[in-house]
C-alpha cells in the first residue's frame, strides 16, 4: 500500500503550496488470496474426514462396487438394533418421512442400507420393507470385499 506523492496538477501559479496528498483509490487484493487459498487448502484437507459414517462390523461378498454420479441416502442398523439416517439416529417410524424431507429425486432416490453383522436378516428385512412400502425403487445392501489372499490376485 502506498500513496501517490506526485502534484496534482493544478497549473503554474499556485507552485508546490496547493498540491496536496491525494489518497490512494485502489484495492490491495494481495491479502484476500492469501486467505483465499489458505481456506481452500484447509477445506481440500478437511473434506475426505467429513464422509465418516456411523461405524459398523460388514458383511463380507464378492461382488462389483455400484457406480453413480450422486452421493445416495445412507441408512445404518447398528447392532444394537439402532437405525441411522446418514449419521442421524431415528425412530423406524419416522424413517420414511425423513426420507422423503431430505431425498432430492423423490421416490428415485438411491439409498445404501449397511448392517451389522450382528443384525438379524428380519430386522434388515423390517428396514428395507418400509423403505420399499413407501415406493422407494432403488435400495441397495452394502457389504465389503473380503480380503484378498496372495493365491487369488
Amino acid at each position: 500500500m502506498g500513496a501517490s506523492l506526485g502534484s496534482s496538477g493544478g497549473g503554474g501559479r499556485r507552485g508546490r503550496r496547493g498540491s496536496r496528498l491525494q489518497p490512494m483509490s485502489e484495492i490491495n487484493v494481495t491479502p484476500l488470496v492469501d486467505v483465499m487459498l489458505v481456506l481452500l487448502i484447509v477445506f481440500m484437507v478437511a473434506a475426505p474426514l467429513l464422509t465418516v459414517g456411523v461405524p459398523v462390523d460388514l458383511p463380507q461378498t464378492r461382488s462389483e462396487p455400484l457406480q453413480g454420479d450422486d452421493e445416495p441416502l445412507t441408512i445404518t442398523v447398528q447392532g444394537d438394533g439402532t437405525v441411522y439416517l446418514q449419521e442421524t439416529i431415528v425412530e423406524p417410524e419416522e424413517l420414511v418421512a425423513r426420507l422423503l424431507a431430505i431425498g432430492e429425486n423423490g421416490y428415485e432416490e438411491r439409498i445404501y442400507v449397511r448392517a451389522d453383522t450382528e443384525v438379524e436378516y428380519g430386522e434388515v428385512m423390517k428396514v428395507m420393507g418400509r423403505i420399499s412400502a413407501a415406493g422407494f425403487s432403488r435400495v441397495g445392501l452394502v457389504t465389503e470385499a473380503p480380503p484378498q489372499s496372495s493365491s487369488e490376485r
